[in-house]
C-alpha cells in the first residue's frame, strides 16, 4: 500500500476565570471551555486531512500559473518537451488537497490503461543555484514502469507501481533575457547521463527535447535526447505548490517493490533534490 505521513495536532484552548466565581459560572465556562477544545480539535483535523489515494485517472493537475518570479518565468521558458516513445504518459502525481496517485499495477502492455489523463497532465519544477550554475530540476510522474535497476532478461517482462523521472537543465542565469543552456541531465536506466551543452538537433527554440523509452538492453524505462517533437505539459514549480500537494510529494513512499530495488523517489522531494543535483553535476 502507498504509505502517507500524516498528523494530528490538538489545541487545547482555555480561558481564565475569576476566583470570586460562582459555582454555576464555573460550570458554564468548562462547558465553553470543552466547546473550544472540540472546536480547536475538529479545526485541526481538517486543516491535516491530507494524502487520500485516488485513482491515477482522478487526479486533477494545477493549472500552469502565469510566472511572476525570475525562477518561476526561467522554468516556464525552458520547459522541456517530452516524446513517448514506451510506457505510460506522464500524469499529475498529486492534486490540491493533497489526495495522490494510486498509480497502477503493473500488467498487460507497458502503456495499458495510461495512455494520458482526460484531467490533463503535469510537470514540476524546482530551481536552485548550483556552483553558480542555475539549476531547473523538470520531473514527470508515471502511474507504472519497469524497473530503475539492471535486471537479468528473465525478470525484464516485470514492472512496477509508479515512476518517476527527471531532467535538469543547467543555464547560466535566470534574470537575464538572453539567458543560456549550459547544459542538461536526465534520469537513465542507470543513474543519470548528461550532455554540455546539448547539440542544437536536441533543443527547440529554448527547450530540450526528450523521450521517455524502454532501455532493452538494461530492462528499464529512462529519458534520452531525441530530435522527434515532443509535447509539453501544464507546469507547476515547487513554490506554487499548495501546502498540502507539496506535503504529500515530501511523505509519500512511492516505491513499493520488494526492499525497495527500484530504488523510486519523487526527485523534488527535500533531501533527494540536492541529492540528485550534486551527482547529476555535469561541468
Amino acid at each position: 500500500m502507498l504509505a502517507v505521513r500524516a498528523e494530528l495536532h490538538f489545541a487545547i484552548v482555555t480561558t481564565e476565570s475569576s476566583p470570586l466565581d460562582g459555582g454555576e459560572h464555573q460550570k458554564n465556562e468548562g462547558k465553553m471551555n470543552y466547546r473550544a477544545v472540540l472546536i480547536a480539535v475538529v479545526a485541526s483535523l481538517a486543516a491535516v486531512v491530507e494524502g487520500q489515494v485516488i485513482g491515477h485517472n482522478q487526479v486533477r493537475p494545477f493549472p500552469e500559473p502565469e510566472p511572476v518570479t525570475f525562477s518561476q518565468k526561467a522554468a516556464v521558458k525552458y520547459k522541456p518537451q517530452l516524446k513517448i516513445e514506451d510506457g505510460c504518459h506522464p500524469y499529475p502525481a498529486v492534486q490540491k488537497d493533497g489526495s495522490i496517485s494510486g498509480g497502477l499495477k503493473w500488467s498487460g502492455p507497458q502503456d495499458g490503461e495510461c495512455t494520458g489523463s482526460k484531467l490533463g497532465s503535469q510537470i514540476y519544477a524546482r530551481s536552485k543555484w548550483v556552483n553558480d550554475v542555475w539549476a531547473i530540476m523538470y520531473a514527470w510522474y508515471f502511474p507504472k514502469g519497469r524497473g530503475a535497476v539492471p535486471v537479468p532478461l528473465i525478470l525484464r517482462l516485470f514492472g512496477h507501481r509508479h515512476n518517476w523521472e527527471y531532467a535538469i537543465v543547467w543555464i547560466d542565469n535566470p534574470e537575464l533575457e538572453n539567458s543560456t543552456i549550459l547544459g542538461v541531465s536526465m534520469s537513465a536506466s542507470v543513474g543519470y547521463a548528461s550532455q554540455t551543452p546539448p547539440e542544437t538537433r536536441y533543443v527547440d527554440g529554448d527547450s530540450v527535447k526528450l523521450k521517455y523509452y524502454y532501455n532493452h538492453l538494461l530492462g528499464s524505462t529512462s529519458l534520452q535526447l531525441t530530435e522527434a517533437t515532443g509535447e509539453f505539459q501544464d507546469l507547476i514549480t515547487w513554490d506554487e505548490l499548495s501546502k498540502l500537494a507539496r506535503y504529500s510529494l515530501n511523505h509519500t513512499d512511492w516505491d513499493e517493490t520488494l526492499f525497495n530495488l527500484a530504488g523510486l523517489k519523487m526527485p523534488l522531494k527535500d533531501g533527494v533534490f540536492d541529492e540528485l543535483l550534486n551527482k547529476a553535476w555535469p561541468f
